[in-house]
């Protein structure tokens, strides 16, 4: 198993220690650091940003938003960052939210699933240099009837694969991922809860007469370290409440499902109902900590050694964490010590 660094959104008053985090992790030797979007920075330009200051490290993508960019576009912002990197891009995409898609890039957010499967199809099109010509549901290249004619990218990566990976939770999601990426960008993964979302990605690269030995599972898992378990859970409770709670709506919220799928039914209703109400506080006070304890690593050295095996078994391939401590410093030696846990967990690639 390899170890990666999530960044999370860029533009909350912590940039230089953002790089400066980055920097470590190509120093301790992770694999990949990840950048996000949602309606504030893009990751793009941050990935370029990281990549000219590191070495070694690979930058991705996590996630960008297909409604956000035409699948032309992603195409063409990946490979320029591929060449600008050395070959060290990974491309992660997504369909985001109804309430992003919606309410900021002005995109339906429906049949998301027949939209992911023509988006990649045109990506990966246009990565390999071919003359984009496409009749699907949901795009069609180029328009009938105009003076558009089929294209070729100019520029010539520096790989010829481009690995794509495709953020997904709901079942049918997660096979298109096992069907048509090179990985999975997962969110509130548990060793003890994977088998389920494991075996439908299983089942697309089946369907792409393929196998798991070369396809990267790679949840994002929040990391504090301490002594106390139950008080490094307390900077987590936050986050769980914004996606259980939040992310969506009452009706339609992936990650409530997903809560609801590993037995938290009863916790996630009441999340959502806090949330909505406004009440955060009481929101966050709800996510009961078998769960935050269950998809974060919490405690100390060993406690989190002990995980990353339990991670491990389960089929990650990167471990991503995503430090929630306080200070630059604090962030650092958590990246480091989480470096070490993975050496003293004997799973390290």
């Amino acid at each position: 198993m390899k170890i990666g660094l999530n960044l999370g959104y860029w533009g909350a008053g912590n940039d230089a220690d953002n790089l400066e985090l980055a920097r470590e992790a190509d120093r301790l030797g992770y694999a990949v650091v990840w950048a996000a979007e949602a309606y504030g920075s893009d990751a793009a330009t941050v990935l370029a940003w990281v990549a000219a200051q590191t070495e070694r490290i690979d930058v991705g993508s996590a996630i960008f938003q297909i409604p956000g960019r035409s699948p032309a576009l992603t195409a063409m912002t990946a490979a320029t960052l591929d060449t600008l990197s050395g070959g060290r891009f990974r491309l992660g995409i997504g369909v985001s939210g109804p309430q992003v898609s919606e309410g900021w890039h002005g995109v339906r957010f429906d049949a998301p699933l027949g939209r992911t499967r023509e988006y990649i199809d045109i990506v990966r099109m246009a990565l390999r240099r071919d003359r984009v010509e496409y009749a699907g549901k949901h795009y069609t290249l180029p328009l009938p009837d105009g003076p558009g004619k089929p294209l070729k990218l100019t520029v010539h990566p520096v790989r010829e694969h481009i690995p794509i990976y495709l953020a997904a939770v709901g079942p049918k999601n997660l096979e298109l991922a096992g069907e048509k990426a090179d990985g999975w960008l997962a969110i509130f993964f548990s060793p003890e809860h994977s088998g389920d979302s494991l075996a439908s990605v299983r089942v697309g690269r089946a369907k792409a007469g393929a196998d798991m030995a070369s396809f990267d599972v790679v949840p994002t898992v929040p990391l504090v370290v301490g002594d106390d378990v139950a008080a490094c859970a307390e900077p987590v409770r936050g986050y769980a409440a914004l996606y259980v709670g939040g992310m969506g709506s009452r009706e339609q919220n992936f990650y409530n499902a997903l809560a609801t799928r590993m037995g938290y039914g009863d916790a996630a209703r009441e999340i959502q109902d806090r949330y909505l109400a406004k009440d955060y506080a009481g929101a966050a006070a709800a996510v009961p900590f078998d769960f935050l304890d269950a998809t974060a690593l919490l405690g100390p050295k060993e406690r989190i050694a002990d995980r990353m095996q339990a991670y491990a078994q389960a089929g990650v391939t990167t471990l991503t964490v995503s430090s929630y401590a306080g200070s630059l410093a604090e962030r650092v030696s958590a990246i480091r010590i989480a470096a070490e846990g993975l050496e003293l967990a004997g799973v390290a690639e």
